[in-house]
């Protein structure tokens, strides 16, 4: 089948998220992230676009864009190609280090993008991580480095100190239960050929069936490391491991805090 053609939102602003293939850590040390840094700013150069916000994780990216001259595709394709190559030599590794498919959203209103902006500022905060360093978000309150927040700080205030404080109120009462969420869980969501592919590598198995034959301390295991992984679905899992669903329900209950499991 072939891919449908990405959606070109009106206003060219985009939330976009690269992820390392098969959950793979793209950034392994600080000067990982500054050479990421020096490839967005070799990029920006290039292909005139801006970058609204960011949130550097270990495993993926999230950026909000604005992609005037649609370039959306060649830039990803620049930065994937520049790091991963920098990434394979530094770490004696070959092959892709990205999904091959970048995901991206459009944003069509001034409340929606406040909305994208606050979720990846607080993406660290809700992985467990706190005072987190690769983000946008104290560009917003000092001196801008990658990003241009101009035009969103005017979405706060024509002032330049209120638009800051009510930026900073805005971030402080965030709740995880917001629409937004709902939006950005869809998608995050990944294809069954994704997860099969994830979860062969984390239970180290060629076959994800085989985790049926089991016995049930290894297949509670198993279950628990497929249920974090970012994106997949219960009724996935159902189909991929051939267990039911209420039994993947039982083992998530039964672990969820002793393992941090993600609720679903």
């Amino acid at each position: 089948m072939p891919r449908l053609k990405r959606k070109i939102s009106i206003s060219k602003v985009y939330h976009v998220i690269i992820r390392g293939i098969n959950k793979q850590d793209i950034f392994l040390d600080k000067q990982d992230y500054f050479k990421f840094i020096k490839e967005i700013e070799r990029t920006k150069e290039k292909y005139k676009y801006e970058i609204y916000a960011y949130s550097f994780m270990n495993d993926h990216v999230h950026f909000v864009i604005y992609d005037r001259n649609d370039n959306m595709s060649i830039v990803m394709q620049s930065l994937n190609v520049s790091y991963s190559a920098y990434f394979n030599k530094k770490y004696e590794r070959t092959g892709h280090l990205f999904e091959n498919r970048f995901k991206s959203k459009t944003i069509e209103s001034e409340e929606y993008l406040k909305n994208v902006i606050r979720y990846i500022h607080k993406n660290p905060e809700n992985a467990g991580l706190k005072k987190y360093q690769w983000t946008s978000y104290n560009e917003y309150l000092y001196k801008e480095k990658l990003i241009n927040k101009e035009m969103v700080l005017k979405a706060f205030g024509e002032d330049r100190n209120d638009a800051i404080n009510n930026f900073k109120y805005f971030h402080k009462h965030y709740s995880k239960y917001q629409d937004y969420d709902k939006g950005y869980e869809l998608l995050t969501r990944i294809t069954d050929e994704e997860a099969i592919e994830i979860i062969k590598n984390i239970v180290k198995e060629e076959n994800p069936l085989k985790i049926q034959q089991y016995d049930k301390t290894e297949k509670e295991k198993a279950v628990i490391k497929i249920l974090k992984i970012e994106g997949i679905t219960k009724a996935q899992m159902s189909r991929i491991i051939g267990i039911n669903r209420k039994t993947i329900r039982n083992v998530e209950i039964e672990n969820s805090q002793k393992y941090q499991i993600p609720q679903k």
